[in-house]
């Protein structure tokens, strides 16, 4: 197939595809899947062997948020029924986040229910990435708090976070569907803060929320834009009590297509099999492995997630390996830019080669 060839070779130059070429890969039929995923693989198989990143996340603060974005259970109005509780005490965190390492994590995500942190917020924070690194050595610790105000992605960088994590979610054109209370430009906004301040970027995307081929063409491009080191793809939990409660729609097949789209997209950025790979993957997660690199191990913020030994086994049942910390996850040319396992004098916002 002469469109997956050419995929394949842009993206082993990590070279742009035409957006006709990424939309192609969503029209594809599911006779061509098993193609797609192949093609897909062998990009992934460049940039990051057979290697599989686990990383597991904290939920510091969940529910009560002002925001009223359609699809989460945490939003303004929510009636879903989940946990709701304020921030977790940086012992209470560091235990938590100590189950996921045990697990084989690398990485924990620290996420906080809100429209954005207060300056207590990031102390907070801070206090609690001191208390998880002198406990864990070689973690990476990924904060995701929301819309950052000026100085707080630098602040949470000297208290020794690698990482900062805010999705784009949706196309900029259908953004205003699912909030009114932020806009687009201010998720762009806070990914460029993170990385200006020398945080790896992750931000990724939500399907299933009703959106077009079109919309998910643009949302991928607009992340190749920004270029993030790590780009989460969630597929959509559809919580009773929400908005977007009965939005339904999407297949294994679907999903997969999604995937290998970003993939091609974003070549040789860590992309994570995120939020509803259980729901919507099903039987076909091992397929998911060919095309993203990256999952989550266990539960999510609101959701249970599949069982973290089910994990391990998939990933070894598949042939591939789970990625240890003395690992560099991104390849070489990004290393400097966000190098997840390099050396961090702590207070000096100084960062040292890998191998220093």
């Amino acid at each position: 197939m002469d469109l997956l060839n050419t995929l394949v070779e842009k993206g082993l130059r990590r070279e742009l595809p035409t957006r006709d070429e990424a939309r192609a890969v969503l029209e594809t039929s599911d006779d061509e899947l098993l193609d797609v995923v192949a093609a897909a693989g062998k990009v992934r198989r460049h940039w990051f062997g057979r290697r599989v990143k686990l990383n597991y996340l904290v939920n510091l603060k969940s529910g009560l948020c002002p925001e009223d974005c359609s699809y989460c259970s945490q939003r303004l109005g929510s009636k879903a029924e989940i946990l709701k509780y304020t921030w977790l005490k940086p012992d209470e965190a560091a235990a938590a986040a100590a189950a996921g390492l045990k697990g084989g994590a690398k990485r924990v995500c620290l996420v906080a229910s809100g429209r954005g942190p207060s300056e207590r917020d990031v102390d907070r924070v801070s206090e609690t990435i001191s208390a998880i690194k002198d406990q864990h050595e070689g973690v990476e610790v990924c904060a995701c708090l929301g819309l950052l105000s000026d100085g707080q992605a630098d602040k949470l960088r000297t208290a020794g976070a690698d990482a900062y994590n805010h999705n784009l979610n949706t196309s900029e054109a259908t953004y205003g569907d699912i909030c009114t209370t932020h806009d687009f430009t201010d998720r762009q906004e806070t990914v460029r803060q993170a990385k200006t301040a020398g945080l790896s970027p992750c931000s990724g995307l939500i399907a299933g929320m009703g959106e077009g081929d079109e919309d998910l063409v643009d949302v991928a491009f607009e992340l190749r834009a920004l270029d993030p080191d790590s780009v989460p793809v969630n597929f959509l939990i559809p919580f009773e009590g929400t908005p977007l409660g009965e939005e339904w729609n999407l297949t294994p097949q679907r999903a997969l297509r999604i995937l290998a789209m970003v993939r091609f997209v974003c070549p040789d950025a860590e992309v994570r099999l995120a939020g509803g790979r259980e729901v919507h993957l099903r039987s076909l997660q091992p397929l998911a492995l060919h095309v993203a690199n990256s999952i989550f191990l266990g539960d999510y913020l609101t959701s249970e997630g599949q069982a973290g030994q089910a994990d391990l086994d998939m990933i070894a049942d598949a042939g591939f390996e789970v990625e240890g910390t003395g690992t560099t996850t991104l390849p070489e040319h990004r290393s400097g830019a966000g190098d997840l396992v390099a050396v961090r004098r702590r207070g000096a916002g100084t960062e040292l080669p890998p191998n220093a």
